[in-house]
C-alpha cells in the first residue's frame, strides 16, 4: 500500500531566513492543519527561528465532510484505536523525514505538538521514532499505545495540558498517560486548565510556547 503523502499550510520564521527549529501540529478529529496553524503566529515571539506546518490528517473524516481524521475514532475501543494510530504513523513518519531534510535539520530540532486526536498521533510516532523529537506537547489528548517506549534517557521532553471539563477526552486519559509514562520512566509535565471543556485556553498555550522554548535552549536544537 502506496504511504499517503502529507501536506498543510505552513509559516516561516518570524526572525527570517533558514529555521533553527521545526515545530509540526498534528490536528484533532474533523479538523484540518487550518485549525492549529495559528498557533504558531502566537508562538513565534518565543520562537522566532523556528519554522510551523500543520498536516492534514490523510483520510477524509467520516462524521465531519470537510474535515480529516487521522483514523476512524467512531468505534471508540481502545484496541481500535492503537491499531488506528498504527496505520497512520507511517504517513505521518515520512511528512517529518521529508520536513526536517527539507530544512536541513535533525530530530534534534524537532518538536510535535498535538490536540486531541493528534496528541494521541503525537505521543505515537514521537515516543518510537528512530531519532525522537526534541519535545511534545498534548492538548486534550490521550495516550493511544505503550508499545516500544524509549528509554529514560532518549525520551523527549513532554507536556500534558487538559481541561477539567472536557466533555470529549476526560482529564482522566491525561492523568492515565502521566502516570504510564512515569511508570516507564519517562519525564512528564502537566497541566490542569480549571473551567475548561475540549480545547485551549491562554494559560494552556502560554506553558506550550515556554515549554518548547525552554526544551529548545537545553542544547537539543542549534538555535
Amino acid at each position: 500500500m502506496t504511504t499517503p503523502q502529507l501536506d498543510g499550510p505552513r509559516l516561516a520564521p518570524a526572525a527570517g531566513g533558514a529555521p533553527k527549529q521545526l515545530v509540526v501540529f498534528l490536528h484533532g478529529y474533523g479538523a484540518d492543519g487550518n485549525d492549529l496553524i495559528g498557533l504558531g503566529r502566537e508562538w513565534a515571539p518565543l520562537l522566532p527561528n523556528a519554522a510551523f506546518v500543520s498536516p492534514d490528517a490523510p483520510q477524509p473524516c467520516g462524521m465531519a465532510p470537510m474535515g480529516r481524521q487521522w483514523f476512524d475514532l467512531s468505534l471508540g475501543d481502545m484496541s481500535i484505536v492503537a491499531a488506528g494510530v498504527k496505520k497512520a504513523a507511517p504517513a505521518l513518519d515520512s511528512f517529518l523525514d521529508a520536513e526536517l531534510e527539507r530544512h536541513g535539520l535533525t530530530s534534534e530540532s524537532l518538536a510535535l505538538v498535538g490536540f486531541s486526536q493528534g496528541t494521541m498521533m503525537a505521543l505515537a510516532v514521537g515516543l518510537t521514532r528512530n531519532a525522537k523529537p526534541a519535545a511534545i506537547v498534548g492538548y486534550s489528548g490521550a495516550l493511544a499505545t505503550v508499545e516500544d517506549l524509549p528509554p529514560p534517557g532518549e525520551a523527549p521532553a513532554i507536556l500534558l495540558v487538559h481541561g477539567d471539563m472536557d466533555e470529549v477526552i476526560p482529564v482522566d486519559a491525561m492523568i492515565m498517560a502521566r502516570e504510564v509514562l512515569g511508570q516507564a520512566g519517562l519525564s512528564v509535565q502537566w497541566h490542569v486548565s480549571r473551567g475548561i471543556g475540549h480545547g485551549i485556553d491562554g494559560e494552556g498555550l502560554r506553558l506550550g510556547g515556554t515549554f518548547l522554548r525552554d526544551a529548545f535552549a537545553r542544547g537539543r536544537s542549534p538555535g
